[in-house]
């Protein structure tokens, strides 16, 4: 599709700085531009890039200002935030890819299952007994949702997502491919044959609205009760999440991290990736964790940075590190005073 440097700043409540009848049918790197491309310049360190850009058009913030020739055939459009302008533009631009809302007729759809307006639903999906879809949700081929499950108004499950039985995702809600929510948490215990009789695991995953979960993440059923994603969440690909863990408003988490069982992480949290945490744990609102830490500990102080494995106070983590650095040349010095004092 084609658009003019006039209807993309209407849609932004941006201003045209050049010829407003300038037309797109495609987007690119600032670095990268072609004619007949739109950009978006928004962080300093690329702005050398729009003096030799190929692009047609630019968002750019108000503030902008050129120290040097544009290109004769660039447009500026100009917004209060350019990047996120040009996240809504990427969010219009998908929804102009989706698929025509409309159930395939090779999808497996229950007869007891209750299908909301507007949805769409692909080739080879499972919808289960007593399973409700809400109102303009996408759900993309080869995907299952379970007998009972609840998926609200407007969410997008992409293709090979499975969803078990009872669990209940939210409104404005996205699972991308290989997400299974719902598996049995890792619930086993020990008995007198040195054996592992397995626990059934009886109860189901919430996941509130506005929450996004990365490819192949996977979100355990609890034992008893609920394993809970609070509205907001973002969670990077491959993380695991066991069972009965909550985890509060508007955290974020980054790819393969994993969280074992019962633990509860507070609202506006930040993990980095490829961190530790072991079960039954309180992590504190506002918490952030730096990148391979291991937390072992209750972290009780909200606002609190940590990093280690096992995980502590960044700033005091800094300064063990400056000390295990040195720890040999440490060593030659205490060895040459021992050999002075002998």
């Amino acid at each position: 599709m084609q658009f003019t440097a006039t209807q993309i700043a209407a849609m932004l409540g941006g201003n045209v700085e050049g010829n407003p009848d300038t037309i797109v049918s495609s987007l690119s790197k600032i670095e990268e531009g072609k004619p007949g491309t739109l950009t978006f310049l928004a962080n300093p360190k690329y702005t050398e890039f729009i003096y030799a850009t190929g692009a047609s058009i630019a968002i750019v913030s108000d503030d902008f200002t050129p120290e040097k020739s544009l290109p004769p055939s660039l447009t500026l459009i100009r917004v209060k935030d350019a990047y996120g302008s040009f996240a809504k533009l990427l969010e219009a631009y998908n929804q102009l890819r989706k698929p025509k809302p409309g159930i395939d007729d090779k999808a497996a759809i229950s007869a007891s299952a209750k299908i909301g307006a507007g949805v769409y639903i692909g080739a080879f999906c499972y919808i289960g007994e007593g399973a409700v879809i809400g109102e303009g949700v996408y759900i993309y081929p080869n995907s299952y949702i379970g007998d009972g499950t609840r998926v609200g108004d407007h969410s997008v499950v992409y293709a090979g997502v499975r969803v078990y039985a009872d669990c209940v995702i939210g409104n404005h809600c996205t699972l991308h491919s290989g997400v299974i929510i719902g598996g049995d948490g890792f619930g086993f215990s020990p008995n007198s044959e040195n054996n592992y009789a397995k626990v059934p695991q009886i109860g189901n995953v919430i996941m509130e609205d506005h929450v996004e979960v990365g490819s192949n993440t996977t979100i355990d059923r609890a034992t008893l009760g609920s394993t809970i994603i609070r509205r907001g969440v973002k969670l990077d690909n491959l993380i695991q999440i066991a069972h009965n863990v909550e985890i509060g408003e508007n955290t974020v988490i980054a790819a393969q991290t994993g969280v074992a069982g019962s633990t509860r992480i507070g609202k506006n949290c930040m993990i980095g990736g490829q961190v530790g945490i072991v079960g039954h744990l309180n992590i504190a609102d506002g918490t952030k964790i730096a990148a391979q830490s291991g937390v072992g500990h209750d972290i009780k102080e909200p606002n609190t940075i940590i990093q280690g494995s096992p995980a502590f106070a960044i700033m005091d983590y800094k300064k063990s590190y400056v000390g295990f650095r040195k720890l040999p040349e440490l060593m030659q010095q205490l060895q040459e005073l021992q050999k002075k004092n002998s």
